[in-house]
């Protein structure tokens, strides 16, 4: 749905979305291939990626909560679409880190073969993790976009629900008048 609201209320709903597609994009992609160089003979650079990401994701997931409380309403929306995006790419990393873990007791303790263990870090871990932060970079630029634009996801509105909010088009209303 279109929403009547400002644009200053359009810049700060963009802000929790640009600064998830900061993570993404600029940490888990560009940060990531540029420590990816150092990894085979210094491996230490390569925690810069998990540190900077759930430190970002936390400070999402801090403002999102305070959203609720401070913020406008449609600005409050899209702290809380960021927020659980964050909620599900840190459950991700968690699983992620837990399996990569698990590889490396196999190797050090099991007696593993290395193989094995890249198989299973790459296969299990880093496409998955290619593949889901692929998804949300598109979804939350689309996200950027609605917001930019006024709009919020319906579900948002069934979640958040708003009398006073000032409904330019709705896109339901618009289906239910054909």
């Amino acid at each position: 749905m279109l929403f009547d609201v400002s644009d200053e209320e359009k810049k700060k709903a963009k802000f929790p979305h640009d600064l998830f597609l900061v993570n993404l994009i600029g940490n888990h992609i560009l940060t990531f291939v540029a420590t990816l160089g150092l990894a085979t003979s210094w491996a230490w650079p390569m925690l810069i990626v998990p540190i900077v990401s759930f430190s970002i994701l936390g400070f999402i997931i801090y403002r999102g909560k305070k959203s609720q409380q401070s913020e406008p309403w449609f600005v409050m929306c899209h702290w809380q679409v960021a927020l659980k995006r964050s909620y599900f790419f840190i459950k991700m990393l968690l699983l992620i880190s837990a399996i990569a873990a698990f590889g490396l007791y196999g190797y050090t303790s099991l007696g593993w073969m290395k193989e094995a263990v890249y198989a299973l870090i790459g296969g299990v871990c880093i496409l998955p993790t290619m593949v889901t932060t692929l998804v949300l970079i598109i979804m939350e630029s689309d996200a950027l976009h609605q917001a930019g634009e006024g709009k919020l996801p319906d579900k948002m509105l069934d979640l958040y629900p708003n009398p006073q909010a000032k409904i330019i088009d709705s896109v339901k209303s618009a289906k239910g008048a054909q």
